[in-house]
C-alpha cells in the first residue's frame, strides 16, 4: 500500500511539474495562434490556394503554419478552404502544416525532447506534405475529390473583410476577438491536456519498462542501434500508442519524451508525435465532411506519409550524427520542476499576459461577437473528456497532498 501511494504521488508531482514546465510556451502559443486567427482571415487564404501547383502548396504551407496546431480546429479550417475553392493538395498541406509546423507546438517540443525533435518536427512536417503531393499525383484521385466536393454544401457568399490589416490592428474591438479566440484556444484544449499530462505522469511512475520493449520491439534504455525491422515497427506502433492514449498533439509532448527516454527509437517517437490526424475521431470528422471513401482515403494518405517521413528522418540524423541522446526523455521525470528558474519567471509573465487576454476578451468586450468554426465533436467523447479530465483533477489534487505531507 505504502509504494502505491508513493508512486501515486510522484505520478501527481510529475504531471504538474510536466505542466509548469510547459505552461509559458502553452499561452505564448495561444496567444500567437489567436492574434493570427483573427487578423488572417480564411477568405484571404482560399483565394490563393485553388491551384494544385508548387505555389498553392507553398502558401497552404504557410497559412497552416501561422494557424493553430489544434487538430479539430485545423479539420475544420481545411474543410473550410477546399470548400470555398482551394485544391485538395492545398488543404492537406495547410492540414498538415497547421498540426505539425505550428510555433508552439515547437517551443513545447524543445522543452520535452530537445532541439534535434524540433528540426525533426519541422522537416518532418515539410516531409509529410511533400511525399502526400507525390502520392496524391500518382494516384490522382479525381473521381475522389469530385464526390468530397459534392459532399460539402455550397460555400456561403463571399464576405471577406476589407478592413485593412493596419486599421485591424489598431481597433479595439480586434483585439477583443484575440481574447475571445484566446479563450476558445483553451476551451478547445484544456481536456486533451489535463487528461494527456496526468497520463504521462502515471506512464512514469507506474508502467514498466517491459510494457514498451513489447509494444516497441528490441526497444529499452540505453537502446541506440535498430534494425530495418525494428524501425518499421516502431513507426507502425508508434500510431497505435497514439490512437490508445489520443490526447492531441500539445498533450502528447509529455508521453513523447517519457517513451524516447524507455528507449523507444527516434523513428518511433516522431511516429507518435505525427499521429495526430490518423485516430479514430479524425477518421470519422473527415467521413462527415467528405464521406468515407474520401476520408479512408486521406487515412491512408497520412498514415502511409508519416511512416516514410519517420524513417527518412531517422536515418537522416543517424547519417549526420544528430539523433538525440535517449538518456535526455528519462531525465526530465528526475528533474527539480519547481524551482525559481527561467521557466517560473517566464510563467509569470506569461500568466500577466494570459489575464489580461481574458480580461479585454471576456470582459471588456463581451458584447463582440466572434465565432470560429470547429470540426463536430462527439457529444458522448466530449462529455467523456470531461468527466476523465474531471477525475485526473481529483487524482492530481489527492497525489499532491501525498506527495508533500504523507510520503515526506
Amino acid at each position: 500500500m505504502d509504494d502505491f501511494l508513493m508512486k501515486w504521488g510522484e505520478a501527481a508531482n510529475t504531471s504538474v511539474g510536466f505542466f509548469w514546465m510547459a505552461l509559458w510556451a502553452f499561452i505564448l502559443g495561444y496567444a500567437l495562434s489567436s492574434m493570427i486567427q483573427v487578423f488572417v482571415t480564411e477568405e484571404r487564404m482560399h483565394k490563393t490556394m485553388g491551384a494544385s501547383n508548387a505555389k498553392s502548396i507553398f502558401l497552404g504551407t504557410f497559412f497552416g503554419f501561422i494557424s493553430s496546431s489544434c487538430s479539430f480546429s485545423a479539420l475544420a479550417s481545411a474543410k473550410s478552404l477546399f470548400q470555398k475553392g482551394a485544391s485538395f493538395i492545398s488543404s492537406i498541406a495547410f492540414l498538415l502544416a497547421s498540426t505539425n509546423l505550428v510555433i508552439e507546438l515547437g517551443i513545447v517540443i524543445s522543452i520535452f525532447l530537445g532541439w534535434q525533435f524540433v528540426v525533426g518536427e519541422y522537416v518532418g512536417g515539410i516531409l509529410l506534405i511533400l511525399i502526400s503531393w507525390i502520392l496524391i499525383r500518382i494516384i490522382k484521385p479525381k473521381k475522389l475529390i469530385e464526390n468530397a466536393r459534392n459532399n460539402l454544401k455550397q460555400a456561403d457568399q463571399d464576405d471577406s473583410e476589407s478592413t485593412p490589416l493596419k486599421k485591424k490592428l489598431k481597433s479595439p474591438e480586434s483585439w477583443a476577438k484575440v481574447g475571445k479566440q484566446y479563450g476558445m484556444e483553451w476551451k478547445m484544449v484544456w481536456k486533451d491536456v489535463t487528461i494527456g499530462f496526468t497520463i504521462a505522469g502515471i506512464v512514469a511512475a507506474f508502467v514498466p519498462d517491459s510494457f514498451f520493449q513489447t509494444l516497441f520491439i528490441n526497444s529499452g534504455e540505453g537502446q541506440s542501434s535498430f534494425s530495418f525491422l525494428t524501425l518499421l515497427e516502431h513507426v507502425i506502433a508508434g500510431p497505435i500508442a497514439a490512437f490508445l492514449t489520443f490526447i492531441g498533439s500539445m498533450g502528447n509532448i509529455p508521453l513523447a519524451a517519457l517513451l524516447y527516454g524507455k528507449g523507444v527509437s527516434f523513428a518511433g517517437v516522431m511516429a507518435f508525435i505525427f499521429s495526430d490526424l490518423v485516430v479514430f475521431p479524425v477518421l470519422r470528422i473527415n467521413a462527415k465532411y467528405y464521406g468515407w471513401k474520401m476520408s479512408f482515403f486521406i487515412l491512408f494518405l497520412l498514415f502511409t506519409s508519416l511512416i516514410v517521413t519517420s524513417l527518412v528522418l531517422h536515418y537522416g540524423f543517424n547519417l549526420f550524427d544528430m539523433l538525440p541522446d535517449a538518456s535526455s526523455g528519462k531525465s526530465i521525470t528526475d528533474k527539480d520542476h519547481f524551482q525559481l528558474d527561467y521557466s517560473f519567471y517566464l510563467n509569470i509573465i506569461f500568466l500577466i499576459i494570459s489575464g489580461v487576454l481574458v480580461y479585454i476578451g471576456f470582459f471588456k468586450g463581451k458584447d463582440v461577437m466572434h465565432h470560429k468554426e470547429m470540426a463536430p465533436k462527439s457529444p458522448l467523447l466530449e462529455k467523456t473528456l470531461k468527466y476523465l479530465a474531471f477525475a485526473a483533477y481529483f487524482w492530481l489534487a489527492i497525489g499532491i497532498a501525498i506527495n508533500y505531507f504523507y510520503v515526506l
